[in-house]
């Protein structure tokens, strides 16, 4: 789909500091930056974070869970099979022991046997490891009939969440959950681990309170070695990078930086190729994230538990390359796949020009574990909501009670949870569960209604989108002069980060005089590009991948208009600026 570029107004950034530069204050005022003082992304005692007691249900959890350690409760932590879930997972399991815990695990649902969160099937399975108290992370907030089968078996349940609530709560001893009826926390945009890292700093204060850590004769933990694991599945969770969210991925890049990280996340660094001393938090959800995210898609997501909470580098080397070659496995069926949703709409007469509201697609062989990948692949390609399906168990060949389950990701202008809850209260019995965000959610439905669905999804988002949503549009901070594209200001972008979801890294547009150009890796596009500066012609390298390689090489263009970041390419020692090219057009 063509996409138009358009330039960001120029903001007001008198409220910003004059140390920094206009290019990037400016850059700083257009994300919605209010002041300076989100600027200070220091949380040495807890300095500009939003406080823990703003979290409904805090008290609860806490009390809770300090029982629970004084009286050797046996707890299971039941966790979601994403990055999120498992650093959710991993950050409660060490938690729980520098508090002292010697009686607690975590069991993570087979998306394959089981499905998402906390099920009665899963807490039959805690039941068999003699829990006497679950505690979820990442999940839970939907989990009605979960909940009520471990209550029903005398078991303790805290919820911990942050996804959206539906209309009844489950029947938990305590939740929480910023997202939920009442909780005036400030920051709505808190990943899974983000709670977990919340729950287990109130419960630190609140066991000093209670003289907890001096009775039983162990130190007060330092929560902040938990904060390379609330990095990592923030990012790769891609929830907004609000002020509080900022300050807590700033911090754990700091410590990954500094050298103090696990094992776990060290050896995916090394397996990812990064430099540790200069990781950025693109290299979460980039890098990192997909290699843990592999473990549940494909296979177990144990695996990346375990490799997060490996004691020592060299086991941890071992479960990283385990990860590596998952992801990579997983790689060649999202091609395989989403290279046959692209032929089915192209059976469909569906080309860039003549699209639907919303894209909905379902083959039976494709795989469960990929179908959010391809269908996040299809809306950026074709910037329209999009479901993709795949069958809830292979070998269900009964097409009269077979389920399908659906993952969905939409564009900016359409809520799609609120589209799930719309068509399931105007349709009671089409869709069986679903649940989710405004960009993201996932659902399940009877193979034999899936036409049915397909109607209802796209008649209502035809309905709800307005024809400017459909638009597919490129943000461009402007045009930076030759004299700028220095590896002195690439190295300042890199630093005036985090950069994520909602606080996107700055990305340029200007024309360029093609020099050279040549296809490496099958599909991406190495350019040399040229630009006229004050001290005469200067000449930079760029990329771009995943081109179109019937438009390019094309010698017969002299001119190319480049939509681009400016980062840092490290080659053998030698750092120089690239540009990491976005889009990329003749003139």
């Amino acid at each position: 789909m063509i996409k138009k570029i358009i330039r960001r107004a120029q903001v007001s950034t008198a409220h910003l500091p004059d140390t920094l530069s206009e290019t990037i204050k400016q850059i700083y005022a257009s994300r919605g930056m209010k002041s300076a003082q989100e600027l200070e992304l220091n949380v040495s005692r807890l300095q500009g974070m939003a406080a823990d007691t703003a979290l409904m249900g805090m008290d609860q959890a806490c009390q809770l869970l300090h029982q629970a350690l004084l009286s050797k409760t046996r707890i299971i932590i039941v966790g979601d099979f994403d990055a999120d879930g498992a650093t959710s997972t991993a950050l409660m399991m060490t938690a729980l022991s520098l508090f002292g815990s010697n009686h607690h695990d975590f069991i993570v649902p087979n998306r394959f046997e089981y499905g998402y969160g906390l099920t009665p099937e899963i807490v039959d399975l805690a039941a068999q490891q003699q829990a006497q108290m679950l505690i979820t992370v990442d999940n839970g907030i939907s989990c009605i009939a979960g909940v009520k089968r471990a209550k029903d078996l005398g078991m303790q349940v805290i919820v911990t969440d942050h996804h959206l609530p539906g209309h009844s709560l489950p029947n938990a001893d305590a939740i929480v959950n910023p997202n939920q009826v009442g909780c005036n926390f400030p920051s709505k945009a808190l990943a899974g681990v983000g709670v977990a890292f919340y729950l287990m700093l109130a419960l630190r204060k609140y066991c000093r309170e209670h003289n907890f850590f001096t009775e039983q004769g162990i130190a007060e933990p330092n929560i902040a070695q938990l904060l390379d694991l609330v990095a990592l599945g923030t990012v790769a969770d891609v929830v907004s990078l609000d002020a509080n969210n900022r300050i807590l991925v700033a911090q754990g890049l700091k410590r990954i930086r500094a050298g103090q990280t696990r094992p776990g996340i060290q050896a995916l660094i090394e397996i990812a190729n990064k430099n540790q001393q200069r990781l950025v938090a693109s290299d979460f959800g980039f890098a990192l994230g997909p290699r843990i995210n592999a473990a549940g898609r494909l296979d177990d997501m144990s695996y990346g538990i375990n490799c997060l909470l490996a004691n020592d580098l060299s086991s941890a080397r071992v479960m990283a390359a385990e990860l590596d070659d998952l992801n990579k496995t997983r790689r060649e069926i999202e091609q395989g796949m989403q290279q046959e949703a692209e032929r089915v709409l192209t059976s469909l007469n569906f080309d860039e020009e003549h699209l639907p509201s919303a894209i909905s697609l379902f083959q039976a062989d494709w795989h469960q574990g990929v179908i959010g990948i391809v269908a996040g692949r299809l809306k950026e390609k074709f910037h329209r909501p999009c479901i993709v399906f795949a069958k809830a168990k292979v070998e269900d060949n009964d097409p009269e009670h077979a389920e399908i389950k659906g993952s969905a990701r939409s564009i900016p202008g359409l809520h799609i949870r609120d589209l799930l809850e719309h068509i399931d209260s105007q349709n009671p019995d089409l869709i069986i569960k679903f649940g989710g965000h405004a960009m993201a959610a996932g659902l399940s439905i009877k193979e034999k209604n899936f036409t049915l669905f397909q109607q209802k999804f796209d008649e209502l988002a035809e309905k709800w989108l307005k024809p400017e949503d459909l638009e597919s549009i490129i943000l461009s901070d402007g045009e930076l002069s030759a004299d700028m594209l220095t590896l002195e200001f690439a190295e300042q972008l890199r630093e005036a980060g985090p950069w994520g979801q909602n606080f996107p890294e700055p990305l340029f547009d200007d024309t360029f005089t093609l020099i050279q150009q040549r296809i490496v890796g099958e599909k991406h596009l190495k350019i040399v590009v040229e630009k006229d500066s004050a001290q005469g012609k200067q000449v930079f390298d760029g990329i771009a991948f995943n081109v179109d390689v019937k438009a390019w090489p094309n010698t017969q263009v002299k001119q190319v208009h480049l939509a681009y970041r400016l980062d840092v390419n490290e080659f053998r020692g030698k750092r120089t600026v690239q540009l990491m090219i976005a889009d990329i057009r003749t003139v």
